[in-house]
């Protein structure tokens, strides 16, 4: 499986940004897998409020669908998480977290079926180009409207270390003389 969750800087009360972060974390995912060259089978949202405080209510929640056919396209994924946030989302919660996942993960180049067409395949190389183009300039530099712009749920990272463990090659090296 492959999870992209995070709790939120501030807490989220409304619906749209709500959206935006779970298509955010779609985009995540279904770039991840795609790197990896595997489909998804399914997709869990899950959101949460903060068990600690009770003062708001404590409400936690999360739904799995199937793809009719294994995916690792973002649109829909984007499209399956917003129908399940639909679902799941009540109004008048102070959410703290929230979060997909796609399981039930496979090799891409084993399920050709049936129903695959040349549209498939445009769809392939429009992922592709949005992963080179997001690689090169920056994440999210190419993205879906419904991920959103401003971002104000965004996690805080005032506190973060400034060095980015992240990645093997910007880790510091020690040379010895």
């Amino acid at each position: 499986s492959c999870v992209v969750s995070r709790s939120f800087g501030k807490r989220v009360e409304n619906f749209q940004e709500l959206k935006e972060a779970v298509a955010s974390y779609c985009l995540n995912a279904s770039e991840k897998i795609r790197s990896e060259s595997l489909v998804a089978k399914a997709i869990t949202v899950f959101v949460r409020t903060s068990p600690f405080q009770r003062s708001f209510g404590y409400y936690s929640n999360s739904k799995t669908i199937d793809f009719p056919i294994a995916t690792n396209n973002s649109m829909e994924t984007v499209k399956a998480a917003v129908s399940i946030l639909q679902n799941i989302f009540k109004n008048g919660y102070r959410y703290q977290k929230a979060g997909v996942m796609l399981t039930g993960l496979s090799n891409a180049e084993d399920k050709k079926n049936l129903f695959s067409s040349d549209k498939d395949e445009k769809i392939k190389r429009l992922m592709r180009s949005i992963d080179n183009t997001n690689y090169r300039y920056g994440r999210s530099t190419l993205s879906i409207a419904s991920a959103g712009v401003y971002k104000k749920w965004n996690m805080r990272r005032e506190h973060s270390s400034k060095i980015d463990t992240a990645d093997f090659y910007c880790l510091p090296t020690i040379k010895a003389n």
